[in-house]
């Protein structure tokens, strides 16, 4: 998929408010890459262990149907596969007996059924089924698709947060009316028995005693005591459940704080798995430059960033790779070790955080008209006490500000990217292949 789809796709599913928008999205990106394909979500309860329900992209809207049947109707190995989440399974040549329990009414030639499963705090949650003709030659959709279907993982997890929110919210909203209820009720019936006290003589008796005055008085002041009473435990219950809403949307603020975090961490992840694939699939060293660029460039959403390596020349390092640099900047151009932003951190071999660029005077990056959102990242990149080089981040979308917490992150990043150019000597690979050596 071109990158300007998996942008267009990310931008969709960020939004759109339901799922039923974000797997129209997704469909979308499957017609693109092959119209002889279909797909269908169908949610998984847990706690009955059944696949309960079928949704099917069709024409741009989502056809649902009840499908009630058991989860351990697949093979046991596929099951505990599916059910781990993260990546396509192939169900090869047993594809033909199982498309019709995942709602496929049609069947094609020799076609290969997929699944994989989506999975929210840790439990699956649902299951993407993926039916393709066979190919002989050429790239499997599932695996072209894998990139879009990662970005769906992400809004799935959104989306269904979201659903468990509106179901507590509608679960506290009944609560709160059946307690209101029940207390109107008790509180008419008191009322009415009050009524009734002070406006009834008893038959047969044409005037009240002195006594019997005094005891519907004290019936009267009983009634009027309970109903104080009841009212009184009315506005406790009511405080408690303001209470205990006010601890459950706190306890949503910190679910979502974690989802979050845990959807970063998968993301570094996910880009880790693709940049060491790279490494392991690739042997010209100018791909597997901008391939590591693209691991922390994306991952730390820097629309402009850089990778300088260490030059053959003493203390010099040069361009390596680059992305939304000025177009005075080329590749293979040098920078002394000392000098700069980059060389004085290649020097100290220390990061740099700087989150307002506008209080930091005499900064070289302000006399750049490129640089515009006033926060950037220098991470210096080392491996075994050596010098590997230097990683610029600047430009995060949205205007956004870096913190001390991403520069952890870039850490993590930072130490892969040493590994691996160290390995590929990669340094002095690409001074060759760019023709600076």
């Amino acid at each position: 998929m071109a990158p300007r789809s998996l942008a267009s796709l990310a931008h969709a599913l960020g939004a759109t408010s339901d799922l039923d928008g974000a797997l129209v999205a997704l469909n979308e990106c499957l017609w693109e890459m092959d119209r002889g394909a279909a797909m269908a979500l169908l949610r998984y309860d847990g706690r009955r262990e059944m696949l309960r329900e079928r949704l099917t992209p069709v024409a741009g809207r989502i056809e649902r149907s009840t499908v009630e049947t058991t989860f351990d109707h697949l093979p046991a190995p596929v099951r505990m596969k599916v059910a781990a989440g993260g990546q396509f399974i192939d169900l090869s040549d047993r594809s033909a007996d199982y498309v019709r329990l995942f709602g496929f009414t049609h069947t094609l030639d020799g076609g290969v059924l997929a699944l994989r499963g989506l999975r929210v705090e840790g439990y699956l949650a649902a299951v993407i089924a993926l039916y393709e003709p066979r190919k002989i030659f050429g790239t499997r959709t599932s695996e072209r698709l894998a990139p879009a279907l990662a970005l769906f993982d992400l809004a799935f997890g959104r989306l269904s947060e979201r659903e468990a929110r509106e179901e507590a919210v509608r679960t506290l909203e009944d609560v709160t009316q059946r307690v209101h209820g029940e207390y109107v009720r008790k509180l008419r019936s008191l009322e009415t028995e009050l009524r009734e006290v002070r406006n009834t003589t008893p038959q047969g008796v044409p005037v009240l005693s002195a006594a019997e005055a005094v005891a519907l008085q004290a019936e009267s002041a009983r009634a009027e005591e309970e109903v104080r009473r009841a009212q009184r435990k009315m506005e406790l219950s009511e405080q408690q459940l303001m209470s205990a809403v006010g601890q459950l949307e706190q306890a949503h603020l910190e679910l979502h704080r974690r989802s979050e975090a845990l959807r970063q961490r998968t993301r570094t992840l996910y880009l880790l798995d693709r940049v060491l694939t790279l490494d392991a699939s690739t042997s010209d060293s100018t791909v597997l430059a901008d391939g590591l660029l693209a691991l922390v460039g994306d991952d730390m959403q820097a629309q402009r960033c850089s990778l300088m390596l260490t030059a053959p020349e003493p203390e010099h390092m040069y361009l390596a790779a680059g992305r939304g640099l000025s177009p005075e900047v080329r590749i293979g151009m040098r920078i002394r070790i000392g000098e700069g932003v980059s060389g004085r951190v290649a020097a100290a071999r220390e990061p740099l955080l700087v989150q307002d660029v506008a209080q930091a005077d005499r900064h070289p990056l302000l006399r750049d008209q490129y640089f515009t959102t006033g926060s950037f990242i220098s991470f210096p990149l080392v491996y075994h006490d050596r010098l590997v080089g230097v990683l610029n981040l600047t430009n995060r979308a949205k205007l956004g500000v870096y913190t001390e917490e991403d520069v952890e992150r870039v850490r993590l990043l930072a130490l892969v990217i040493s590994l691996v150019a160290s390995h590929a000597r990669l340094p002095e690979r690409l001074v060759t292949a760019l023709d600076v050596g």
